[in-house]
């Protein structure tokens, strides 16, 4: 038994001492001293070192722009105003799933729109805007659809210092008011006819005009702008008659017209008024060579009216059939912003399942307008936006935009032109507009005289 206990502390030293051979009680071992000679190692420790004393790559910062608006969900304007918050729409979703606008100080801009039913109503409007201002806190501002809405929520825009992009407001008026908050895309409404005329000037420089428009402020102001135009042409305008925006029975309107002696109509006013006079016209077949309507021949649901919209023409803001391209700024010497045409249609036509018309491309416009002037401020600032609004100068695929930075007409655009658009029948007797003017973008020649119903 002794002989055991002797043989196991003999098994056990020698494990110990092969422990410590192999270093197990390394642990225990003093530390170097300090005047040691760095080991072979130490070399990656100064790049330890740096990378510790390198700050941190800040995280992105991300913001959110409210943008604030009212549209006619009901009313008169209803129609043109819901396919400017969609072309709008568009844009900010679009903008949106693409991660957000990257300013050049990395910030990441996405959007929040804000809006109500302005009903069409003017005081509406301006209780909404200032809504928007107070409470809802919008950063930046896009019109409502018509020049009188647009008129209103303006006051409310240049009160508080926030940018509004006006695009669906022609009339000059509100831009000589001394604002600085305002910035129009659409041509101003005193050029809105001067494509029509010129094309008249062609085709019958004997035509007898009557001027029969809605009374409103936007149509008012095209017509009062088009008659020096007409007169310096030596054209004879045989009739002006304004109507109520409520009309309805076009009845007695029509027989003026008639009376008159007038074979060119040039006047109309937005799409309820504008469909229900093509239809008095053609029903009460008056033999008119040509007639020209605002906003109304320029929605897709204009052909809904049969042969009543034959035609029938308008000025157009923007058209796929004469949709701006790079190529078109390059010879301007201008520079190019923004998606094709063609991208645009074929985007809205999926969102929407409808082809757009001008008033969606102008809403889309004012999107693009709007990001492309915070890009070039690299900022978000009121002030740095509005300073990149009057400086820009850019062509988009809905046109050239410029704006009037005088005091007398501050925001008016002054580079924006338009096409005279027509309802014609193709080959398969379907309906549809095509360019007649001017000459170098037009699709087809002026149906001139239309057919007699």
């Amino acid at each position: 038994m002794k002989g055991k206990i002797i043989k196991l502390l003999t098994v056990l030293m020698v494990a110990s001492m092969f422990l410590a051979a192999c270093g197990g009680g390394a642990t225990e071992a003093p530390a170097p001293a300090p005047t040691q000679p760095a080991a072979p190692a130490a070399t990656a420790e100064p790049a330890q070192t740096q990378a510790s004393e390198e700050p941190a790559a800040p995280a992105t910062e991300e913001q959110t722009v409210v943008i604030g608006f009212t549209s006619s969900l009901t009313g008169t304007q209803e129609v043109s105003s819901k396919r400017q918050v969609n072309g709008f729409n568009l844009w900010m979703d679009q903008v949106n799933q693409a991660g957000g606008l990257t300013l050049s100080d990395g910030t990441v801009v996405k959007f929040e729109a804000q809006t109500y039913d302005d009903e069409s109503n003017a005081e509406r409007v301006q209780e909404l805007y200032s809504r928007l201002v107070t409470e809802d806190n919008a950063d930046f501002l896009i019109s409502p659809y018509s020049s009188g809405l647009t008129s209103a929520a303006s006051i409310v825009a240049e009160q508080n210092g926030k940018v509004m992009i006006t695009a669906g407001a022609a009339d000059d008026d509100a831009y000589k008011t001394g604002n600085t908050s305002l910035f129009q895309l659409y041509t101003p409404g005193s050029l809105y006819m001067s494509s029509t005329v010129d094309m008249l000037k062609q085709l019958d420089p004997e035509a007898k005009i009557a001027l029969v428009h809605e009374s409103d402020k936007f149509s008012t102001g095209v017509t009062d702008g088009i008659k020096p135009y007409l007169e310096d042409n030596g054209f004879d305008i045989v009739l002006e008659e304004g109507y109520a925006s409520d009309t309805a029975d076009f009845g007695p309107i029509v027989n003026k017209i008639s009376s008159s002696g007038a074979t060119v109509l040039l006047g109309g006013g937005h799409y309820n008024d504008g469909t229900a006079l093509a239809r008095a016209l053609y029903d009460r077949k008056i033999g008119l060579k040509f007639v020209y309507l605002l906003v109304a021949p320029a929605d897709t649901k204009f052909p809904e009216l049969g042969d009543a919209a034959l035609g029938v023409a308008t000025s157009s803001q923007w058209e796929l059939a004469a949709t701006h391209t790079e190529a078109e700024a390059n010879n301007m010497s201008v520079e190019w912003f923004g998606p094709t045409g063609q991208e645009f249609a074929d985007a809205y036509q999926a969102a929407y399942g409808d082809p757009p018309t001008y008033h969606a491309a102008g809403g889309y416009a004012a999107g693009l307008i709007l990001q492309k002037a915070m890009m070039d401020a690299g900022s978000v600032d009121t002030e740095a936006v509005r300073d990149a609004l009057n400086a820009m100068d850019v062509m988009t695929f809905y046109g050239h935009v410029k704006f009037d930075t005088s005091e007398e007409a501050h925001g008016l655009q002054t580079a924006h032109k338009m096409v005279v658009a027509q309802w014609q029948k193709n080959d398969a007797g379907e309906m549809e507009r095509v360019i007649i003017a001017p000459s170098d973008v037009a699709t087809a020649d002026p149906l001139y005289p239309i057919p007699s119903p």
